[in-house]
């Protein structure tokens, strides 16, 4: 499970807090029904005295008294039992109510994390990606190869535009598939609107799905972060800064498009520069050509891009045109 220290942290003081929220219900209960039924009282007083009691002679010795003192016991136990449910309470009222019973809201089994810690960070890095919701639409299940033309072709590959986003969804699978054992990065370029923040949303509920962490960003956003963290040093913006490069994956979306000038260009390689070091993936997609892109940023990062990433380019004509058209009601001639 790939989680920063921050966010395991986060997580252990929310099973922390279950367990508060737990004695504290436990405790309204038993004060609770000891002030309606007294005898309860007084049968876990005596519980509490035999087992100090019984304790005791085991610690000097004294096993012939042991068999007397567990007998009584089981017979106060089942007093207990049989005064709470006479009475309209379940037999294990003053149990905590767990939310999962497997680990008693702990997190762990035998020092291993229990399925509902697993849940918990899945839930976690979900909510810190800034793309839950999307997910839900753009995922390998969803996509659609419809829009995509078996007639219009690149000049340079001879590839359709179809058998090109055939190619492009075999090398995300496939990024997904090694994600754990071989380090590589995805450059998505080409035309407006075909398909390339799709298929980066795609990677990411994956790996989503599988416990990774992976965190979106338009180009704008990213770099409103970079200069909240330099000029304003802002707590919100520092923990987004960290994320940055500690997350697994990290989604650059619409490079090309944030307002270009020396400092975001410094902070760009500084960002990819560093995720390369650390070895966490990134994918990037633009509207740019190779061209503006080389114009737009500096050689070194150019550089680094071409040399660490996949490079796919998307072709075809504007999905969100296409299915504008497609609702579009037919008129009569």
């Amino acid at each position: 499970m790939a989680l920063s220290n921050t966010q395991y942290n986060t997580l252990l003081r929310r099973y922390e807090a279950k367990q508060l929220e737990n004695q504290h219900i436990v405790m309204e209960r038993i004060q609770s029904v000891y002030q309606e039924l007294p005898r309860l009282l007084e049968i876990d007083n005596t519980i509490s005295s035999l087992s100090v009691a019984q304790a005791k002679k085991l610690i000097d010795g004294d096993e012939n008294a042991l068999p007397q003192l567990h007998q009584q016991l089981l017979e106060l136990f089942r007093e207990k039992k049989l005064l709470l449910t006479s009475h309209g309470y379940p037999e294990h009222y003053f149990e905590p109510p767990y939310g999962c019973p497997d680990c008693k809201d702990t997190g762990y089994i035998g020092g291993q994390k229990c399925h509902c810690f697993r849940q918990a960070a899945i839930d976690l890095i979900y909510t810190q990606s800034n793309i839950r919701q999307i997910l839900d639409i753009e995922n390998f299940q969803n996509f659609s190869y419809d829009y995509y033309s078996s007639e219009q072709t690149n000049p340079a590959t001879g590839l359709s535009s179809l058998d090109t986003v055939k190619h492009a969804v075999r090398e995300c699978l496939e990024f997904v598939k090694t994600f754990d054992t071989e380090f590589r990065n995805l450059f998505f370029y080409g035309d407006t609107g075909i398909g390339k923040t799709y298929l980066s949303n795609c990677v990411a509920k994956e790996l989503l799905d599988s416990g990774h962490s992976a965190i979106y960003f338009t180009a704008s956003s990213l770099f409103h972060i970079f200069e909240k963290n330099v000029f304003d040093r802002e707590r919100d913006a520092g923990r987004d800064y960290q994320n940055i490069f500690q997350c697994d994956l990290l989604i650059i979306d619409d490079l090309g498009t944030e307002l270009s000038n020396a400092f975001t260009v410094s902070q760009l390689f500084l960002c990819l520069n560093e995720r390369i070091l650390r070895r966490k993936s990134t994918i990037i997609s633009t509207n740019l050509t190779l061209g503006q892109l080389a114009d737009a940023y500096s050689e070194r990062t150019f550089s680094r891009i071409s040399s660490n990433y996949t490079m796919i380019k998307l072709f075809g004509d504007d999905i969100r045109i296409q299915k504008k058209l497609k609702r579009q009601p037919c008129k009569d001639s």
